[in-house]
């Protein structure tokens, strides 16, 4: 089985699972894991900032940052494709009664005229802009980072207007081993940050939120409302800081593959289009008379996984458990698939 599903899809390697096993926790909720403090204080160093917060999601992480940057009647402007948008249910309503200002951009990058054309102006019949949201890397848009140059003139743009930044960097360690830039240019690039471990690192779960110490303190208590307080959760802690601390140079191993499998199922006769990867996520667009759903069964039949992504594009993503010797078997696989089904 080859499985492009997701990054997520990976398992915890030998190493991991020992340094889990041989943890030592306490009660988070009495603020006693020493683990879980550690994973805290390691992420918040590395980025520059302040304080960080473990929690057990990147959907929560989220939603935990916006309601710590907004109020009821306030809006956030984010991309029209965000991940806060299509993919965590509504919740930045739910939660922070707040509004979403979705903004149709090139490839997912928010600019700073993005930002200023879409700042409510004082007036009773808008909600106040307060929050700037960016996705870093981008999914819907197949992977897209931002350059540090755009997030710079995004905070910018944002500090001269008042307005606070987040990023939603589920996949930001793919972002700075493509565009080469480091975790302080990010971190001192935005007002606070999310970071999955559970992508391309390898943990089994786990999101941290980094901020200011002022702002941790808030979400710890949102966090806590939300139902993601944790006991001795210093074992799956265990497993973030052994990801942050070997796995992140590995990410440009799954970059390397990502382009050699865009140019193999480029040559097959259903793919219209490739969009050429720019870290680990491969969208391929199927000529029009093709459906995804059906194209993926034909893989899947082949022992190929992938994932429907929409009219006409089917996602693959590579990462740790991907190799080489995999990647090198896809060609005489694909010579063997036909697609007859047609939209």
């Amino acid at each position: 089985m080859i499985d492009f599903r997701s990054d997520t899809l990976t398992l915890p390697s030998k190493e991991m699972v020992n340094a889990m096993f041989k943890a030592h926790v306490g009660d988070d909720v009495f603020d006693e894991d020493p683990t879980v403090k550690q994973l805290e204080k390691y992420a918040a160093t590395l980025f520059n900032k302040e304080a960080g917060l473990f929690l057990p999601s990147g959907t929560m992480a989220n939603q935990v940052a916006i309601k710590m940057h907004t109020n009821p009647l306030n809006e956030v402007i984010c991309d029209s494709l965000s991940h806060i948008y299509y993919y965590e249910g509504g919740g930045v309503a739910f939660h922070s009664g707040a509004s979403l200002r979705l903004v149709p951009t090139q490839k997912g990058i928010l600019s700073s005229e993005d930002i200023l054309a879409n700042i409510n102006p004082d007036n009773i019949h808008q909600p106040i802009t307060t929050l700037v949201v960016v996705e870093n890397t981008h999914n819907k848009a197949g992977g897209i980072c931002y350059d540090l140059k755009q997030l710079r003139d995004l905070k910018a743009t944002c500090e001269s207007n008042k307005l606070k930044l987040h990023m939603d960097g589920a996949r930001i360690f793919n972002a700075m081993i493509a565009k080469g830039y480091s975790a302080i240019d990010v971190g001192n690039a935005v007002d606070s940050i999310t970071i999955c471990l559970s992508k391309g690192l390898g943990a089994p779960i786990g999101t941290l939120l980094l901020a200011t110490q002022e702002d941790i303190v808030k979400a710890k208590r949102i966090r806590k409302v939300m139902g993601g307080a944790m006991r001795q959760i210093g074992f799956m802690a265990a497993a973030g800081l052994f990801a942050l601390e070997n796995n992140i140079d590995r990410i440009a191993i799954d970059h390397k593959h990502a382009k050699a499998v865009a140019a193999i199922f480029r040559r097959h006769p259903v793919i219209q289009k490739v969009v050429e990867p720019e870290t680990n996520i491969v969208f391929l667009e199927l000529k029009e008379q093709f459906s995804p759903k059906d194209f993926c069964a034909s893989l899947a039949a082949r022992q190929i996984m992938a994932f429907p992504f929409g009219k006409n594009i089917v996602r693959l993503v590579t990462h740790m458990h991907i190799t080489r010797e995999q990647v090198d078997l896809l060609p005489s696989i694909l010579d063997q698939l036909k697609i007859t089904t047609v939209n």
